[in-house]
């Protein structure tokens, strides 16, 4: 066995990266045949193969960081390659070659695509060790993008072996682990198999009556579904599954917060802070600095402003409360707020085309088609899926439409066309209190209407002091491309259609 280092690496050079294996675990190699190639800050690396013999082991995975000296792989010397390329005897029995290849087949964990957009991921946390028996379609770990999570399963029953920890950056392709596939599981298997008398004791009946459930313990969660059960301390066993595969999803835990028995209330510590540190530094995760960095580059490129308004609500509040009960009955969803003001919104565009568009350089780029984000808020933070073709859609499309994008985004199974193109965003900060804000465009978009919470306050009607259900309305755009008159003009739109909504079915 022969290891590969890396290289010196130069006086001022203390570390490099890895950019790329040219070979599999497993290829055959020849000695002084290039392995691997590194990136440094100044320079780029060749590292050659010490032997002749197979790869038997990739300990540095592409995008790695290494150092001078460090271990990056193996080769195991010798002629070992030679029985890949021959051809069995004529005297072996074809039966016999069958086991043998079996045997020592390994199948590739490769990092799958991840979008046109998105270039690279980091690693979650494994949920099985290097060595562990895995089965087909099992999942191993979760990929962070800067938008979405993406799952990646075992491909075959076998023994895994881990090629890129948690928290290394990977791409699509890149191959973070694999699997030893038909006999060597087998070596594996009274490993996994040690536990069973508490899984035996696990699968005993319970409420849920499901036997996958009730076996469930923390260490098969998806990290997801883990961040849940341990923030409002669940008991897995007692969670229902729905998951395509019978495992746990985060809408499944979500779901069980409520109905979760009420743990006794613990005696206060004499010191609440005696047992914690003053201060504690958390890496962000890829999606909040792509929030961050979004949020921050829409401030410094759009020219900002903010207008407001308010709505009464009382007549769309009442056409909802007399419609809710038929409303859902007829289409299997209820009535919501948020297709009203989609609906006014559309309208609002379709007279003020400005607040539709976008800059690209110097150029206008008008939208004849209105695709209306709509944000949301998730345990990773906010993201915006976009409702497509939204003003060829009626009441119930929108509701349905948007209970469907809520889902997915709680749920962390947004795909990424779903993220992109809108035209146009709505956010509801009113679900959290919110009575004013100003909320921050979502580049390259021209235009965000803010909602805010339903406030009984007095208002002079006719010339007499009522009682109404105010709501404060906030229009953020961007003024390079948005005049001050169109933006009032918009927001007062918006006011009209839904004070009135009975002008929307007449198209006034």
């Amino acid at each position: 066995m022969a290891d590969i280092l890396t290289p010196a690496l130069g006086e001022s050079v203390t570390e490099a990266t890895i950019a790329k294996w040219t070979k599999k675990v497993g290829d055959p190699v020849k000695k002084d045949e290039l392995l691997v190639e590194l990136e440094t800050d100044k320079v780029s690396l060749e590292v050659v193969s010490p032997a002749d013999g197979v790869l038997g082991d990739i300990k540095a995975a592409e995008g790695d960081t290494v150092t001078p000296g460090a271990v990056l792989g193996s080769v195991s010397e010798g002629g070992a390659a030679a029985p890949a390329k021959s051809a069995p005897a004529k005297d072996a029995p074809a039966k016999q070659a069958k086991p043998a290849a079996a045997a020592s087949e390994t199948v590739d964990i490769n990092v799958p695509t991840m979008g046109e957009s998105v270039a690279e991921g980091s690693m979650g946390k494994w949920l099985k060790k290097s060595g562990e028996a895995v089965k087909k379609d099992e999942l191993l770990v979760e990929i962070e993008t800067d938008k979405v999570a993406v799952e990646v399963s075992a491909p075959a029953d076998g023994v895994l072996t881990i090629a890129a920890d948690e928290g290394a950056t990977v791409t699509p392709g890149q191959k973070i682990g694999s699997v030893a596939a038909s006999g060597d599981a087998s070596a594996a298997a009274p490993s996994a198999a040690a536990p069973a008398p508490a899984q035996a004791h696990a699968a005993a009946p319970a409420n849920t009556g499901s036997a996958q459930v009730s076996g469930a313990r923390n260490d098969t969660l998806s990290p997801a579904v883990q961040r849940v059960v341990a923030e409002n301390n669940l008991d897995p066993k007692s969670i229902a599954a729905t998951g395509p595969k019978g495992n746990i999803t985060k809408a499944d835990a979500i779901a069980a917060i409520g109905q979760s028995p009420t743990p006794a209330p613990a005696a206060a510590p004499a010191a609440p802070r005696a047992d914690q540190p003053r201060e504690e530094r958390v890496k962000m995760t890829r999606l909040r600095q792509t929030i961050a960095r979004r949020l921050k580059e829409s401030q410094n490129t759009a020219a900002q402003l903010t207008t407001f308004n308010e709505v009464d609500m009382t007549n769309v509040m009442a056409l909802r409360s007399q419609y809710k009960d038929a409303f859902e009955k007829r289409h299997g969803v209820k009535l919501g707020f948020m297709s009203f003001f989609t609906k006014a919104v559309i309208a609002a565009l379709h007279e003020i085309p400005a607040v539709n568009a976008e800059i690209d350089g110097t150029d206008i780029i008008y939208k004849n088609h209105y695709d209306i984000g709509i944000a949301v808020g998730t345990e990773k933070g906010l993201v915006v899926p976009v409702l497509r073709d939204a003003d060829t859609l009626n009441l119930a499309g929108i509701e349905k439409g948007i209970a469907a994008l809520g889902k997915a985004a709680r749920d962390g199974s947004l795909s990424l066309d779903q993220l992109q193109g809108g035209t146009f965003t709505i956010t509801n900060g009113g679900t959290y209190g919110s009575l004013m804000s100003t909320p921050i465009l979502n580049a390259p978009q021209s235009g965000i209407l803010g909602m805010h919470n339903i406030v009984q306050r007095p208002m002079a009607i006719n010339g007499e002091v009522k009682i109404r259900p105010m709501m404060y309305l906030a229009l953020s755009y961007d003024h390079r491309i948005v005049d001050g008159k169109e933006a009032v003009t918009f927001l007062v739109r918006v006011k009209e259609l839904l004070e009135d909504p009975q002008r929307a079915l007449l198209d006034l």
